[in-house]
C-alpha cells in the first residue's frame, strides 16, 4: 500500500490556502457507509482525502463535491448518473467535482492507482465512449497537479501554445457495454 502522507499534507495546505472555511472531515464510518451504498471501495488515497483534508469543498475550479451529508455529494451524483444515464456511466467511476454544463472529473475506483477521468458529454454523437477522457494516470498525479497548479484546467497551462490534449479513454466502450461491473 502507498503511504500518501506527504501528499495529502501537501493537499490539505493548498486547501488551506485557498478556502478559509473548509469543512469538517468525516469519519472511518462515513466512509464505510459511503463504499456500502456505492457497491465498492475507495480507493485510499480518496478515503484519506475525505478523512483527513476535509469532506469536499476544495480543489481545482469548482472543488471537490463533498463524499456524504446535505446537498450534492458523490455518493448522491453516483447513484444519480448510474441512474439516468445508465448508457454513459460505467460502474465504479466515481464523479468528484463537477466542472459545469454536465463535466465531470471522475475517479475509476476499480483500477490500479485510480485513474481519474474527465466526462465531457456535450460533444458527443451516438456513441458515449466518446464523451470519456483520461484526466490523469492516477489520483495522486492530480492532486499533484492541483498543488503545483500545472493542470490542463488552469488558465496559463490550458492557453499555452505545447497545452497537451486530452486523450480519449481506452477502457470506455468496454466500461460502458453490458453490466459495465468488472
Amino acid at each position: 500500500m502507498t503511504d500518501h502522507r506527504t501528499l495529502l499534507d501537501r493537499v490539505r495546505g493548498r486547501a488551506d490556502e485557498q478556502t478559509a472555511d473548509l469543512p469538517p472531515c468525516v469519519g472511518e464510518q462515513d466512509v464505510a457507509r459511503a463504499e456500502s451504498a456505492l457497491g465498492f471501495v475507495l480507493p485510499p488515497l480518496l478515503g484519506g482525502l475525505y478523512r483527513q483534508v476535509a469532506n469536499g469543498g476544495f480543489g481545482p475550479e469548482y472543488f471537490l463535491l463533498p463524499l456524504t451529508g446535505e446537498g450534492r455529494t458523490v455518493v448522491g451524483e453516483y447513484g444519480s448518473l448510474r441512474t439516468s444515464t445508465s448508457e454513459s456511466w460505467p460502474h465504479g467511476v466515481l464523479p468528484v467535482l463537477d466542472w459545469g454544463c454536465g463535466m465531470y472529473a471522475a475517479v475509476d475506483c476499480l483500477r490500479p492507482g485510480a485513474p481519474v477521468l474527465l466526462f465531457e458529454p456535450n460533444a458527443v454523437g451516438e456513441d458515449w465512449a466518446d464523451a470519456w477522457f483520461e484526466d490523469s494516470p492516477s489520483l495522486a498525479a492530480w492532486l499533484a497537479s492541483w498543488v503545483e497548479g500545472t493542470g490542463w484546467w488552469e488558465e496559463e497551462v490550458m492557453m499555452s501554445e505545447d497545452a497537451r490534449e486530452l486523450v480519449p479513454w481506452p477502457d470506455a466502450a468496454r466500461r460502458i457495454a453490458g453490466s459495465g461491473r468488472d
